[in-house]
């Protein structure tokens, strides 16, 4: 039996167009409308890590004059969900994700653009290829600060991801 590896032109065409603003915009207006009307963007996406950011804005603000709890929560999932896409992209077999848990904790109004990063690129790589040899589910822990302008800590959230070869 030989070695299990990833495809690098499946992970390769991901990180190319998750970085480019306008067709990452165009997936989100298309696959996930919520995403683009957040006004969301990967602003950072290699093997390691990915930040997601997302601005305050009409549309993202809750009555108390800060960013809506959810939207944050959108943009922390796709700091690891963005992960999870790149190392399964294309790739034989393939291999089913979903989002098992979810916890939040707020320590700061998000009044301005808060920016999202997950650095479990090396966790999400280890789970993809063990579910790929063993077919059977991995889940996987992945934690995500979010920070404003002034780098300070508004929000951290971790997501528990199951994934499965299919």
């Amino acid at each position: 039996m030989s070695e299990i590896k990833l495809n690098p032109a499946g992970i390769e065409f991901i990180k190319k167009n998750f970085s480019n603003s306008f067709k990452f915009r165009m997936a989100m207006f298309k696959m996930l409308p919520m995403g683009w009307l957040s006004g969301m963007k990967v602003t950072h996406l290699d093997e390691q890590k990915c930040s997601v950011s997302v601005p305050y804005k009409r549309w993202n603000k809750n009555p108390f004059k800060s960013t809506f709890w959810a939207v944050l929560g959108m943009a922390a999932e796709m700091s690891s969900g963005a992960l999870l896409v790149m190392f399964t992209h294309k790739q034989k077999p393939s291999v089913a994700m979903l989002v098992v848990n979810c916890e939040g904790e707020f320590f700061k109004k998000a009044t301005d653009v808060t920016t999202f990063t997950c650095t479990g690129g090396e966790q999400v790589k280890k789970a993809i290829l063990s579910t790929m040899t063993s077919k059977e589910p991995v889940l996987i822990p992945l934690e995500m600060e979010g920070t404003n302008k002034a780098g300070e800590v508004v929000a951290k959230f971790k997501f528990t991801w199951s994934v499965k070869a299919r």
